[in-house]
């Protein structure tokens, strides 16, 4: 019978512990994980199995790697919160699939992705055929973003957290010299690393600085 208590008791306080523990991560939807993420909540879920399985053991001996992996999961989210370097090297960036109806095969291939996954998605978006894409990209997450010749244009995110994005210049057609002379015209050319974010929308560039807590 105490073993069933002890089991109970345990059995709520690493509900509740673990409640906590994610609420303190962040919001993510399951979706949207990221390799980091994935692997934290695995090991997560491996310390709680062995909690439950092993009642002779301190529960503060599995609930301690948790709070390590709790810390770790903080500092890489402060990391990757700075530097959108590091947000590409741990998450990944999002690669071109599809491009004004044509299929990018080299990228398929790196990303080790095929026709089926490609197929299965546009159906599950019910669209019918490759030339009515504009452009698709596979996100981090695996999900297919995808948009319509149909549909608004696409802008792209040109500077984010102070770094310029070479890979959006291209789809673009443009270079960094093109960017650099709109950032010289609105008196920005000098502050890249205090731009926040840069997009190029109906003909202007709109930049947004960092706020002074991002400083």
């Amino acid at each position: 019978m105490e073993t069933y208590l002890e089991i109970f008791f345990r059995t709520v306080f690493l509900y509740i512990f673990i409640l906590i523990v994610f609420r303190l991560m962040g919001k993510r939807e399951v979706g949207e994980l990221s390799i980091m993420d994935l692997v934290v909540f695995v090991l997560i879920a491996e310390c709680v199995a062995f909690a439950l399985e092993d009642v002779d053991k301190p529960v503060i001996q599995n609930v301690f790697p948790i709070i390590i992996l709790l810390v770790i999961q903080y500092i890489n989210s402060l990391f990757t919160l700075k530097s959108k370097k590091i947000r590409d090297i741990i998450d990944g960036d999002p690669s071109l699939i599809v491009r004004d109806g044509v299929i990018n095969q080299e990228e398929m291939r790196k990303q080790r992705y095929n026709l089926d996954d490609l197929f299965q998605q546009m159906r599950e978006e019910r669209i019918p055929s490759v030339q009515q894409i504009d452009y698709a990209f596979l996100e981090p997450s695996g999900k297919l973003s995808i948009f319509l010749k149909s549909d608004d244009p696409l802008v792209l995110a040109l500077i984010v957290d102070g770094y310029i994005v070479d890979k959006h210049l291209t789809i673009m057609n443009k270079d960094k010299d093109w960017l650099m002379n709109e950032l010289e015209n609105q008196g920005y050319s000098e502050r890249i690393n205090d731009i926040f974010y840069c997009c190029y929308e109906n003909n202007e560039l709109h930049v947004q600085l960092k706020s002074t807590g991002d400083n």
